[in-house]
Formats: structure tokens, C-alpha cells, sequence
């Protein structure tokens, strides 16, 4: 039995506002705004206006707005202060993978790859919260957003916190989704080559709102289409309102207007040479048009068969395709087939040869895949449903077909249950390409024992379809099936937080700069990071005068994280240089700031490798 409290509904009176606010929007519902307090507001000026009362002096501009828009934009641009830390134990053939599983929010991810992959990602596809008031929002936390996000995930703390979902009755509903959506899709643009798309899922809920704020960070004239996807194969019963919705849709934006996708493959079945034409393959189409005499006379005429004389005229609501000069100049080369008989219609006779492209426009309608395709997909690879509604991997496998060819980068930002990462790899053996991806996920808590979050889901996805790819092509060896998993941390560096009265106790705290519990490894990928280099990128390791030293993309990048540094080991890095590079490369080396034995090693040291030609020395 529910015992009531003073924060029941059944036990306060009538809120007379909220009452005739409600009467008020049934009326007019273009009345209705949200508050900066997160309320529902009546807009006076709309209401005087819709009451026929002229508001003097009101501002009127197109304009797409809503509140906490500043602040998300500078939310994008504030840089991030964690790091990606490499997880070698979850992942798989971590020393050959091209491919990156990044666990963590991917605000802050994207944001930590801004300089590594700038402008070197062809194609993202996302999948995010549909906001129907059930799926989560990603609460971003404006001050501090990495300790939002290790509280959230519990690695702070006992126990993370729940994600909070966004329901309808709540007076930002579609606020809080724009204000999620809005960083992440600016900071993907900057991720996106000039020839780059990105497609994303949505539903009615937010497909409005989002082709706006497309329109805005991506550009109105870089629209590709707005894709309806028929999800559903069977009629909905459930349905409240006796009407089955069967589609969602993926909107499709460029980096620049110039960019195309590659369309579909045209059907070779339709072409053959029955009369050995020296000409090649053909096929026989129709040359009737779509104008009526009013709007096109030149191209309503009669043409001549020149082997029977018989005259044939196009229909009057069509006319011809062609005008009359072109007409005989097909008829002179052979290219009409006239009918044997004297009510049939000539055609064209089209040479596969005279296409200028492989391939013909995509449809804007995708109907011959489903929802229920993603599910068998989870099913055959655990035996069981792991994870709700999952995206068909023969969806994806269409869109990167459209957008990415060989080497190409696909990445994924809210990449669920990993079926961007499982469509990559089965295209990749289908055509020998040799596309990367990049999936990113947040590690929501799920109720299955054996997977706690769904990043786990997603890793375990990927592991289990890469071989089941294999198996079924064969055992397809120079397949790309790993990939290396990084998780989201803080940075490596210890922070410097301490106030002047405590500075003399505090300082032999920071002889070190770098937190104990973070490994080499650790320190290593986030050097990549700063310098913008490639996470998959080859590492060498190297043994001079007992310390290791890493040489990273053919001597680029030198880093030796050691202690107690001598004079040999640095000689043993000028060597190096010789080896790895040529004299007019630049090479850079990264050393640990206390990992000199003494001062005068450090002095010492700098100018053994600019004797060498090494210029950037530096330390963490």
C-alpha cells in the first residue's frame, strides 16, 4: 500500500496557474516555451500577437536558440583535462590493430582527439539517445567534467551515479538533448576530412531539432539527404494511437557541398549482346519523355523506321526524350530498335560502355533491411539478447559502402552494442579493404553479470563477429579483426592545486611530476596525444644502457620515461637518429622531468642531441 506524503499530487491543492496555463496552450500551443529556470513559460508577446495586438519594436530574425546554447558552445571549446589510458588486457592484437575501442564519455574523448585526428575521419556514423524520455542524456558537467564522469562511472567513490533520463514532463525536454548534442557534433565536424559525412540516426522525436542544428554547425547547403530507414517489418498492434510508425531516419551532412556519395551498383544482369554489336554490351530502355506539347513542342514529333518506312509518334501527354536532331542522329548510328511490329514503341539501345559511372543514385528509401536483422545479429553471435534494438549491421555495412573506401577512418562516438565496428570489419573482407574504426562508449551499468557495462557488450561484440567474419570467408588472414581498447582518465600529471602555506611541505612532493599509480604506458599514450600522433601508430621499444626508450612512427617521436637517466643512454638515443632518420628530420625526445640522475646530466644532455640535430628535447 502507498502511504501518502506531502510531496504527493493527491494531497496538494489545485495549482490554479498551471491550470490556465494549460487552458491558455490548449488554445494557442505555439504559446508555450521553456523558461531559463527549466519551466514551462507563456510567451506574452506570441499571445498578444495570435490575439491580434501588434507587438511594437520586436527583433524578428530566422534564428535557432534555445537556453544554455552559449554555454554548450563554449563547453566544446573548453579543452579537456584527462587522458586515454592503453588497456592491453582487454583488447585484442594490440602490437598489429589499426582499430580504437575508447571507453569513456565521449565529450571528453573527442575532445582529447582533436589533435591526433584532425580532419583525418571520412566517414561517423551515430546512433544517440532518440530522447523519448526512457534512453539517457549525458549530464555534462560544466566545471569539472572528468571527475563527473569517474563519479558516474563509479571509479570515484563506492558506487557510480545513474545516468539520469530525460522525461517529457520535464521543462528542458528537449532542451537538455540540444544541449548534449550540440558539443559532440561541433567537435566531430573538426574530426571529418573536407570530403568527410556524417550520418545519424533519429527518430520524429528530434528530427527537427537536429536538421537544424545541423543546418548550423555543419551548413545548409551541405545536406545530403534526410534517408528514411523502414525499421520496422511487421505492423506495430501495441500502437496508442492505431497508427504503426515502421521508419526512423539518418540524416546525412558533408564537411563541404562538393562531396558526393557513391551510389549503388548498377544491376550488369539488365546488359548482353544478342546481335554481337562491336560496340559491346547493351541494354534497351525507353526514349519516351515527361513534357506535353505545352511545355516542350520540340520534342513532339514523328520518327521513320528507314528499313520499313513506318512512322511512329510519341504518346501526347510525353513526347520524346530527345530532341529531333539528336533523334536521327541515334537512328543513324543504330541506337533506336524499332518494333517489329507497327503497334509497338521504338527504345534506345544504351551501351554499357557509354556510362560515365559504375554506379547509379542511391534511394533515399532503405526498405529491404530491419530492426529485427540487429537482433538475430546479437543473437548469433551470444545466444541471447545482450542489448535492446540493436542497429543491423547490413544498415551500417550501406553506409560506409556509400562514404568510405580502402584506409579510410570510420568513426562511431555513441557506438552502443559496437555494430559500426562489426559492419566495418564484414565490408572490409567482402571488398579487401582495409578501413579503421574508431568506436567510443560510455560504460553504462547494464544487469547482466557477465557484461557489467554495455562497453563490455561492445567489446566482447566485436571479438566474437571479427572471427565469426573470418570463419565464414575462409579464414581471411590480412583481415583487421582487433583492435586496442583506452579508457578515460585523468591526466598522468599531478595537479598543481597546492595554496603558499603549504608550499615548503609541498614541494618535495612534485620532484616528480607524474602520479605514481600511472604506468609508463600510461605517460607514453597521452606524449601521443599532446603531439597529435596516431594512437595505432608502432611502437619500438629499444634497451640503451639498461633503459627503455620507445621510438614511435620510424623515430618521429623519441620518449624515455626512466629514472636515474645517464649520459649513455642519451648518447644511445643520438644514435638513434642516425638509424631511424635522415639528417634533415626532425626528431623530437621526451624524457621524465626527474629522471636525470643529476642536474648536470640534464645540461649535459641536451647538448649531446642538439649536437646530433636534435632541437625539441623536452620533458613531462
Amino acid at each position: 500500500m502507498h502511504k501518502l506524503t506531502a510531496h504527493d499530487a493527491e494531497t496538494q491543492s489545485l495549482d490554479l496557474v498551471a491550470d490556465n496555463i494549460a487552458k491558455l496552450t490548449a488554445l494557442f500551443p505555439e504559446i508555450l516555451t521553456e523558461g531559463a529556470d527549466g519551466g514551462k513559460r507563456v510567451d506574452f508577446e506570441a499571445l498578444r500577437e495570435l490575439l491580434g495586438t501588434a507587438v511594437e519594436d520586436k527583433e524578428e530574425r530566422y534564428n535557432f536558440t534555445w537556453h544554455g546554447k552559449a554555454q554548450a558552445r563554449r563547453l566544446a571549446q573548453t579543452p579537456s583535462t584527462g587522458t586515454l589510458r592503453p588497456c592491453p588486457a582487454e583488447s585484442k592484437h594490440w602490437d598489429s590493430t589499426q582499430n580504437l575501442f575508447i571507453e569513456g564519455d565521449n565529450l571528453e574523448v573527442l575532445k582529447l582527439l582533436q589533435k591526433s585526428y584532425h580532419q583525418r575521419v571520412k566517414m561517423i556514423y551515430i546512433d544517440p539517445p532518440y530522447n523519448t524520455g526512457k534512453d539517457f542524456i549525458y549530464p555534462d558537467n560544466y566545471r569539472d567534467n572528468i571527475a563527473n564522469y569517474l563519479e558516474l562511472t563509479g571509479q570515484t567513490g563506492e558506487d557510480g551515479r545513474k545516468l539520469a533520463a530525460n522525461p517529457e514532463t520535464s521543462g528542458r525536454y528537449h532542451t537538455h538533448w540540444l544541449n548534449m548534442m550540440y558539443p559532440r557534433l561541433k567537435l566531430a565536424r573538426n574530426l571529418l576530412r573536407d570530403d568527410g559525412v556524417i550520418f545519424i540516426s533519429i527518430d520524429d522525436t528530434e528530427v527537427a531539432n537536429l536538421r537544424k542544428l545541423c543546418d548550423e554547425i555543419f551548413g545548409e547547403e551541405n545536406f545530403i539527404a534526410q534517408f528514411i530507414w523502414k525499421c520496422r517489418q511487421f505492423t506495430d498492434a501495441r500502437s496508442v494511437r492505431n497508427v504503426s510508425t515502421d521508419h526512423e531516419y539518418l540524416l546525412a551532412y558533408s564537411k563541404t557541398s562538393e562531396t558526393v556519395l557513391r551510389g549503388r551498383s548498377r544491376d550488369e544482369s539488365k546488359y548482353s549482346n544478342p546481335d554481337n554489336d562491336p560496340r559491346g554490351v547493351w541494354m534497351s530502355r525507353s526514349i519516351l519523355g515527361l513534357a506535353s506539347p505545352e511545355q516542350r513542342p520540340n520534342l513532339h514529333y514523328s520518327i521513320t523506321d528507314p528499313d520499313s518506312g513506318i512512322n511512329y509518334a510519341p504518346p501526347t501527354n510525353t513526347g520524346w526524350r530527345y530532341a529531333k536532331e539528336r533523334m536521327q542522329e541515334l537512328i543513324g548510328t543504330g541506337c533506336i530498335l524499332f518494333p517489329k511490329k507497327s503497334d509497338g514503341r521504338p527504345r534506345e539501345k544504351k551501351f554499357r560502355a557509354d556510362l560515365e559511372s559504375e554506379f547509379t543514385s542511391f534511394p533515399t528509401l532503405i526498405d529491404d533491411v530491419f530492426t529485427s536483422h540487429g537482433t538475430t545479429s546479437i543473437r548469433s553471435l551470444f545466444e541471447n539478447q545482450l542489448f535492446d534494438f540493436p542497429k543491423p549491421p547490413e544498415l551500417i555495412h550501406k553506409l560506409v559502402e556509400q562514404a568510405a573506401a580502402n584506409q579510410d577512418i570510420v568513426l562511431d562516438f555513441f557506438s552502443g552494442s559496437g555494430t559500426t565496428a562489426h559492419a566495418v570489419m564484414a565490408l572490409n573482407a567482402e571488398d579487401g579493404g582495409n578501413r579503421k574504426f574508431i568506436m567510443v562508449q560510455l560504460p553504462e551499468p547494464t544487469d547482466k553479470p557477465d557484461y557489467p557495462t554495455i562497453a563490455d557488450i561492445g567489446k566482447e561484440r566485436i571479438r566474437r563477429a571479427g572471427e565469426k567474419i573470418r570463419t565464414d570467408k575462409g579464414g581471411i588472414i590480412n583481415l583487421d579483426v582487433g583492435f586496442k581498447v583506452f579508457k578515460l582518465d585523468s591526466t598522468n600529471i599531478k595537479p598543481w592545486d597546492v595554496g603558499f602555506d603549504d608550499l615548503e611541505t609541498s614541494l618535495p612532493l612534485f620532484a616528480d611530476s607524474l602520479k605514481d599509480d600511472r604506468s609508463n604506458d600510461d605517460v607514453l599514450y597521452e606524449i601521443l596525444l599532446k603531439y597529435g600522433l596516431d594512437l595505432s601508430l608502432p611502437i619500438t621499444t629499444h634497451t640503451l644502457a639498461g633503459k627503455t626508450v620507445y621510438s614511435i612512427g620510424m623515430g618521429a617521436l623519441i620518449v624515455c620515461l626512466d629514472k636515474a637517466i645517464t649520459l649513455d643512454t642519451v648518447e644511445g638515443i643520438a644514435k638513434l637518429k642516425d638509424e631511424l632518420q635522415p639528417e634533415d628530420s626532425l626528431m623530437r625526445v621526451v624524457f621524465r622531468d626527474s629522471g636525470f640522475a643529476d642536474d648536470v646530466v640534464k645540461v649535459n644532455a641536451v647538448q649531446i642531441l642538439k649536437q646530433a640535430g636534435i632541437e625539441d628535447v623536452r620533458s613531462v
